[in-house]
């Protein structure tokens, strides 16, 4: 492999999405803005597609998301070509989103667990789409792009319906409303290599025009095949964290990590595929993220 004398290596069509959003938000202590502000900004630097750097929710369902605007204020874009992403969970949240030219993407959960869907934002599904056709409006008023998470995609453990063809319902509404990125999200980390493969290969398939993500959680033991088993199923958009922090807090009580961001770039450049990222900077943002999450 051959970098430049940038040391930038040129992309080979892979998107990869960095989370310190979804790493940090299920930590109690909060993290103090200045801390958050450091490490973003050495994020930024590394060449990511997208960057999902916080949330426009409830201080009070995801305290440490709190000081969102704050952080945006101090981010320094420059001339980097990484995006940034905010989630939000309704409409009230989108419209702030909206406010700033800086953000490029909105993240919508949407779960295919009716039990999920309300412990997550309050909502049923029914409601939940409504807030998200509204949404969508407002993204494309406002010259952004929604990518809309499918929660609980690779399964459930409240005995919910789940199936492909239930799957291929969801982003069928989502196709006609003008969803472009829909990422299955495996919340709490019971997908494996064959729901993996089989989920993607299909909607693959059927939906040719749209761009499916990989969000998955998993124990570092079963990682790799995970990635494996996206890829070759033909995802080419992967959701990571450094050093696999993270997880979803409304999920349940044990938290299951990120997707290790390291464990990505490695599967990936044993296929001798090109990827846009500053292996030096990459290093530098490895070292400071042990003084942002507690050992």
């Amino acid at each position: 492999m051959v970098q430049n004398s940038s040391g930038i290596i040129p992309t080979g069509g892979i998107k990869l999405i960095e989370c310190p959003r979804d790493a940090m938000q299920g930590i109690h202590d909060f993290i103090p803005t200045k801390v958050k502000v450091n490490y973003l900004n050495a994020l930024l630097q590394v060449g990511f597609d997208t960057l999902d750097f916080g949330s426009f929710v409830s201080s009070k369902a995801i305290p440490q998301m709190k000081d969102t605007a704050e952080v945006l204020e101090q981010l320094e874009m420059g001339s980097f070509k990484t995006k940034l992403l905010a989630i939000v969970a309704n409409v009230r949240g989108a419209e702030e989103a909206c406010q700033y030219e800086q953000i490029a993407y909105l993240g919508f959960p949407l779960s295919l667990s009716e039990t999920f869907q309300q412990r997550n934002t309050n909502k049923t599904i029914a409601e939940a789409f409504e807030q998200l056709t509204i949404i969508q409006g407002l993204t494309v008023k406002n010259d952004k792009i929604l990518v809309v998470y499918l929660s609980m995609g690779f399964g459930n453990p409240y005995g919910d319906p789940y199936d492909v063809a239930y799957i291929e319902e969801f982003v069928s509404k989502l196709k006609i409303l003008g969803i472009k990125i829909i990422c299955p999200s495996d919340t709490i980390g019971i997908s494996n290599t064959e729901n993996i493969t089989y989920l993607f290969t299909n909607l693959i398939k059927r939906f040719p025009e749209i761009e499916f993500g990989a969000h998955l959680h998993s124990n570092p033991s079963v990682a790799l095949e995970k990635i494996e088993a996206a890829y070759q199923a033909g995802c080419r958009r992967f959701d990571g964290a450094i050093k696999g922090y993270g997880g979803c807090p409304m999920a349940q009580d044990e938290l299951t990590g990120n997707m290790a961001t390291e464990e990505i770039i490695r599967y990936l450049e044993s296929l001798s595929i090109n990827l846009s990222i500053d292996k030096t900077k990459f290093a530098s943002a490895m070292k400071l993220s042990s003084e942002v999450f507690p050992s």
